[in-house]
């Protein structure tokens, strides 16, 4: 006999119970019995007897009435629970203490006869232009523009062109840079958004058929940070629905360096738009690697804040404890500034954490003690095991280390599932979940049904779990500046992303086919500029974030 604390084979437990209740031909199933107690035990991988089972019929009808109260109130997406996941180790503060920045940028520079040179400069070598008046904010913003017109449906990226307003705040732009007035770097640069993010005015469509026309009555904190440092936003672009995948409603984002492949996601149209150079950066968004996948297929750099560094403010939330905020732009450096603007506690958003962002410019890299993590190089991709031949070039001493945990992180999948399920909640309850392109099993439809069945226990215990490898993790990085991975080897990807890890992916090449690949430098939480430090000296030894793809390329 097993003991009800005892895992019993699903498939054992699914013939038994069917025996047991003779398949319920007939049966209501919406009600409680001993026979369906039975048959939900397979779900969960536990057995009770049949006194125990008589005994939970009472118990199990009051929290079934609790849910029925509970879905009388319709609960916004923005709502939060109450229960606020917190990345930090014990004994562990972030540094307040924020400097001022020094970028280490370029005094001066000429600007490019060639329109699509222009178009493919990254921020830093743009806001020397605008500051120096050699181009105008106007001038790029329709250099943008134009090329979002010319290319966004071939790469089904685009969702929102906000040409109107964008003209405008360029010009506005340009009035303070005449009147002696500058924001900084970001001043005048446009930029896109991933359409999650809320913007008074505009439909925010959440890439989703049944979101398609809805309209939020906010901005989202991020795009308030980043029109305060001066930046112009010009467009919203696509994203997975609900944040999978690069497959919306209105098709396939596809990626600029191969037209018959998607562009990953699901930051598809973010990542697709700066490779293409339609824009010089973009905001995306991770809760399982939503930046790093489509930076490493569009070939551009995307950094993952550490969790509570961004507002989430106005974001489409999928999991409250796992979605970070982050931009994609041409470069590390670029992403550092980008960081800058959107650093910072916002008391709209309790999972914000006050940390500073010191990124200084003068400081040596080769005094960065850099890890790799030698057992996932020991099968990795040829371009991946020269990005360690660059480090030595650069002076570094590596060190060997493995990610090795006590506790599976695959047991925590469950929590990203549970909350997903939980966010659009109505969407399953009401079947719109049918409106959604992708109906495969492992599609967002299939996986908030399944999520339904994840018991509360099971949730908290993940949790707890969790809690354990926030502790191991920050004991293996804490004697690390950087660590180097391999961006999809591994558990480290899943890892990372459970506990709040910050990561910062950048193209190191390319397959025989031309395709992309990219490497990824991992930090402590709240060590963000060192992964600019080491990412801006990777780059500025190689050449692989200034290729173009070549169809957007004339």
């Amino acid at each position: 006999m097993y003991s009800k604390k005892t895992s019993l084979p699903i498939a054992i437990l699914f013939i038994s119970s069917l025996l047991a209740t003779g398949f319920m031909i007939g049966k209501q199933y919406d009600k409680i019995s001993v026979e369906s107690i039975a048959y939900a035990e397979a779900i969960i991988g536990l057995r009770f007897s049949d006194v125990e089972r008589d005994s939970m019929i009472t118990t199990l009808e009051n929290q079934k009435q609790a849910y029925d109260l509970s879905r009388k109130t319709s609960i916004p997406n923005d709502i939060a629970p109450s229960l606020i996941f917190n990345p930090l180790p014990h004994g562990f503060t972030p540094d307040q203490k924020q400097n001022e920045y020094n970028w280490g940028l370029i005094d001066q520079t000429n600007l490019p006869d060639n329109e699509n040179d222009i178009a493919f400069l990254p921020v830093t070598t743009l806001s020397i232009l605008i500051k120096d008046k050699h181009l105008t904010s106007e001038k790029l913003t329709k250099l943008y523009i134009s090329r979002i017109k010319a290319h966004g449906d071939t790469l089904q990226a685009l969702i929102t062109l906000l040409e109107a307003s964008a003209i405008r705040t360029a010009r506005a732009m340009d009035k303070e840079i005449a009147a002696g007035k500058y924001r900084g770097p970001l001043h005048g640069i446009p930029y896109g958004i991933k359409d999650l993010f809320a913007v008074k005015g505009t439909k925010t469509t959440w890439g989703a058929e049944p979101y398609r026309d809805q309209e939020i009555d906010e901005t989202a904190e991020i795009v308030d940070r980043l029109n305060e440092a001066g930046a112009v936003l010009v467009a919203k672009f696509t994203l997975g629905a609900l944040a999978m995948g690069d497959v919306w409603y209105g098709g396939v984002t596809k990626n600029p360096w191969n037209l018959r492949q998607g562009s990953s996601g699901s930051s598809a149209g973010s990542a697709a738009t700066v490779g293409a150079g339609l824009v010089p950066f973009a905001i995306g968004t991770e809760t399982l690697g939503s930046i790093v996948s489509p930076s490493t297929r569009n070939g551009v750099t995307g950094l993952r804040p550490t969790y509570g560094r961004v507002s989430k403010h106005g974001a489409m939330a999928l999991s409250w404890s796992m979605d970070k905020i982050g931009p994609i732009s041409r470069s590390a450096l670029d992403n550092g500034i980008i960081l800058s603007a959107l650093n910072g506690k916002d008391a709209k958003d309790k999972s914000t954490i006050a940390a500073a962002f010191n990124y200084d410019a003068t400081k040596p890299v080769n005094e960065l003690k850099v890890g790799y993590l030698v057992d996932l190089f020991e099968r990795a991709h040829e371009n991946d095991k020269e990005v360690l031949e660059v480090m030595k070039g650069l002076g570094i001493a590596l060190q060997p280390l493995q990610l090795k945990t006590s506790v599976e992180p695959g047991a925590m999948r469950i929590m990203l599932l549970a909350e997903g399920a939980a966010a659009f909640d109505e969407l399953t309850r009401l079947d719109q979940d049918d409106l959604l392109v992708a109906q495969h099993k492992n599609a967002w439809p299939n996986l908030f049904r399944a999520a339904r069945f994840i018991p509360a226990v099971e949730y908290i215990q993940a949790s707890r779990l969790r809690s354990m490898l926030i502790e191991e993790v920050h004991e293996l990085f804490k004697d690390y500046d950087v660590i180097i991975t391999p961006s999809f080897a591994g558990s480290q990807l899943l890892i990372t992303n459970l506990t709040g890890h910050p990561a910062l992916v950048m193209p190191n090449g390319f397959t025989a086919d031309g395709s992309p690949t990219s490497i990824t430098f991992l930090a402590n939480l709240f060590d963000e500029e060192k992964l600019i430090m080491l990412g801006r000296a990777y780059q500025d030894a190689t050449v692989w974030n200034k290729r173009r793809p070549a169809y957007f390329d004339n």
